[in-house]
């Protein structure tokens, strides 16, 4: 029954979006890369949320929540307010410009190899890290879910990797043979059943441990494990509140503001109206991201305790203990879909970054728009297969892998967000302060996270170990042995900037650049985007001050 569940789920979904996207021209870079640019709000705000979604999310930040508590949510909520200074600040000038690729903004206002740099960037970004850590994560999610070892009689490791195998075959048709409208479409379906399945999972955790009712069990849960339920989070935590003023703004930023995988969804909008809805409806949604992300991870912690062998056990653990056995059909497709969805639209950007920024640009310069669909599609079926190789083998990697992979972007992530934001707001900072910045940016962070960060840590944990620390004052040393990843990410980020300005006035641009309008789509703005953008914001500071110790002590 389960697996009927989970079948006629996923071939619902699949269904709807050959009906919506039949009509659509797939040999045009527009029709494919973009949809036709004709996305509506409704569509972009469901491709948005689910493309950001995925089994890492899932079950990564309840574990965290597990082991931290609400702490842990300043990775959805803030991502909101981010998602707002997209809409009113980035968006226009994308679609002013007529932009298909972010990079593609940077070959316009620097030159043709700062593009390609920013587009290399990205590309090794998905090849190396996004997609094989979203297969594996989704196939180990996955096989545990079904228990496929003994279902099909294999060993864990070969269940993994028919997993790995499953989840990018149909992730490849999707993006590579469907587009982004296939792709943002399917999006928006599995977005409502996540929603729905994703809420199911605190409302049955809480009337479980409510004997029925869910507001005795949230009053169970507050009283039994106040410390849970603190939203500042100290030296030692995975996010010290400090970090919330530093790196973490300039992280969200990037994301969801100039990470192609993501903001493709903005570009392919019918008009900025459109597109700014669209973000604006994402960033209410993302407010409640919480309720599926973090809250079932305290649940599990009041239902489990310490019985647990790992944090990440914590969510799975939850899903089969509260969630009727009825139930389980619909939500694994509706995780499966969270997973494909990650996959597909990392893929399907990959091969627009390909196709448009290095394939037309130095393979055909007069390729038709045929030829670059077809050599992006190519490439993005080459890249699939890369990925479903690579993934099984994060299986025997050390535990941590994930967390160290998360810091391990910060190396492309704002150098790329720096040369976008220098662009935007000066005129006559010439090329070359973009490319010293990308540059100085790539390897003073490599220096400071994998070469001297290990080193102060080592040498002052071993001199607390000597002394006779340890427990969670041993934390607090490890902690501030060396600044937190987003504190240097924020250092570097201003540094930065304060390169390119300075070149730029030395050797300013002969002619200033100006952000021409391509009259793709209708650049007017909606009329409510400020009014909306600003209740996002106070929603967002009410509720760390409703979680802050003054308000829960």
């Amino acid at each position: 029954m389960q697996l009927l569940t989970f079948l006629g789920f996923t071939a619902l979904v699949g269904i709807i979006s050959y009906i919506a996207t039949r009509n659509t021209n797939e040999n045009s870079s527009d029709g494919y890369f973009l949809g036709g640019r004709s996305l509506t709000a409704g569509v972009i705000a469901g491709s948005l949320l689910l493309t950001n979604l995925s089994t890492e999310q899932i079950v990564g930040l309840n574990g965290q929540a597990f082991t931290e508590g609400i702490l842990v949510m300043a990775w959805e909520t803030l991502a909101a307010i981010a998602m707002v200074v997209t809409a009113i600040f980035l968006l226009p000038r994308y679609l002013k410009g007529g932009l298909t690729t972010v990079p593609q903004f940077l070959g316009n206002r620097y030159d043709k190899t700062t593009k390609t740099i920013a587009s290399a960037l990205f590309l090794s970004g998905y090849v190396v890290v996004l997609l094989p850590i979203v297969l594996y994560s989704g196939a180990v999610a996955f096989s545990a879910m079904f228990d496929l070892p003994t279902v099909l009689g294999i060993s864990r490791i070969h269940a993994i990797w028919a997993s790995v195998w499953g989840i990018g075959i149909v992730g490849s048709i999707y993006a590579v043979f469907g587009g982004l409208k296939a792709v943002a479409v399917s999006d928006t379906v599995n977005a409502v059943g996540l929603l729905i399945g994703g809420i199911m999972i605190p409302i049955f955790g809480l009337a479980y441990v409510g004997d029925g009712s869910i507001s005795a069990g949230f009053a169970e849960i507050m009283k039994s494990n106040p410390e849970k339920f603190n939203s500042i989070g100290d030296m030692a935590a995975s996010v010290p509140f400090a970090t919330i003023f530093t790196g973490m703004m300039l992280v969200q930023v990037f994301y969801w503001g100039t990470n192609q995988a993501i903001i493709q969804r903005a570009l392919a909008a019918k008009d900025l109206k459109e597109g700014q809805k669209g973000l604006i409806l994402a960033s209410f949604i993302k407010i409640l991201g919480p309720l599926i992300l973090v809250i079932p991870g305290i649940i599990a912690f009041h239902i489990f305790g310490d019985t647990l062998a790992k944090p990440d056990e914590a969510y799975p653990k939850l899903v089969s203990q509260v969630l009727p056995a009825s139930l389980v059909g619909f939500f694994a497709a509706v995780l499966f879909g969270a997973i494909l969805s990650s996959f597909n639209s990392a893929l399907n950007s990959s091969v627009t970054l390909f196709g448009l920024d290095i394939y037309k640009e130095y393979f055909k310069k007069e390729a038709s728009e045929r030829q670059v669909v077809k050599a992006g599609k190519t490439f993005g079926v080459l890249l699939a297969i890369m990925a479903m190789f690579i993934a099984p083998l994060i299986d025997n990697a050390p535990d941590g892998l994930f967390g160290y992979l998360q810091e391990v972007n910060g190396c492309y992530s704002i150098p790329i967000l720096t040369i976008i934001v220098v662009g935007y707001l000066t005129k006559k900072v010439p090329a070359i302060a973009a490319k010293i910045a990308v540059l100085s940016g790539v390897i003073l962070y490599s220096i400071s996270q994998f070469l001297l960060k290990p080193h102060f840590v080592t040498k002052a944990v071993e001199s607390a170990k000597a002394a006779g620390i340890s427990g969670k004052e041993l934390d607090y040393v490890e902690a501030g042995a060396y600044p937190h990843f987003l504190h240097v990410m924020a250092i570097l980020f201003v540094l930065n900037v304060a390169i390119m300005l300075i070149i730029g006035q030395l050797r300013p641009r002969t002619a200033e650049f100006a952000l021409k309008y391509t009259q793709q789509v209708d650049i007017t703005p909606w009329k409510y985007v400020k009014q909306a953008g600003i209740v996002v914001c106070v929603i967002v500071v009410c509720i760390y001050i409703y979680f802050s110790p003054l308000m829960t002590a």
